[in-house]
């Protein structure tokens, strides 16, 4: 057709068999793109819900707080010691009742136990992050590569089979880093 030499019947069906690990690679590639969206989704939607909540508690404990301070002040005007006493214990109850909403380890749904839920919630969404941005990477470098090696049966460059191997090697280092720490290479990387 247009002249040029192609490779060996065996080159070709080596890279082939190239051709089918990448594309291997890269069904794991993209199941670890929707894994990874899939999580941060989920840990995204657990951390907005979490501070939320922390809102609400707040809401409630200022409402409490504010409700005392008012009954404070108007404890020296009552004369009756039986409305002294249930004005007393009323302000007792509402102090406590915003020293719960502050902190209550027990159901983990104080203000302070909150905060460090969300926040865990939060890096555990980056992390997820971090992997799917990595995943997506290898992605990319395996289609680059099953692009290559194509175009090698195509035109006979040998070198082209080399580049797809060489792309399809990164990716897996790119895979494995977003399987086992994400975040070491995605700080280099930004």
């Amino acid at each position: 057709m247009s002249g040029h030499a192609h490779a060996p019947e065996g080159g070709n069906k080596g890279v082939a068999l190239l051709i089918a690990i990448l594309a291997l690679m890269l069904a794991f590639a993209e199941m670890g793109v929707k894994y990874g969206e899939r999580e941060a989704v989920a840990h995204n939607l657990e951390a907005s819900n979490l501070w939320s909540f922390f809102q609400a508690k707040t809401v409630r404990r200022t409402t409490v707080q504010v409700a005392a301070e008012q009954m404070e002040t108007q404890l020296p005007l009552a004369t009756d010691p039986t409305v002294k006493a249930n004005m007393e214990k009323r302000i007792a109850d509402w102090k406590a009742t915003a020293e719960r909403y502050e902190s209550e380890p027990s159901t983990g749904e104080g203000r302070k136990e909150l905060v460090a839920r969300a926040k865990h919630a939060e890096e555990r969404r980056d992390h997820e992050r971090a992997r799917n941005e990595l995943f997506e990477i290898a992605s990319a470098l395996v289609q680059i590569g099953i692009v290559l090696a194509s175009a090698m049966i195509i035109t006979g460059i040998g070198a082209l089979a080399w580049a797809a191997g060489g792309l399809g090697g990164l990716s897996l280092i790119v895979m494995l880093f977003a399987m086992l720490k994400p975040e070491v290479l995605h700080m280099v990387m930004h």
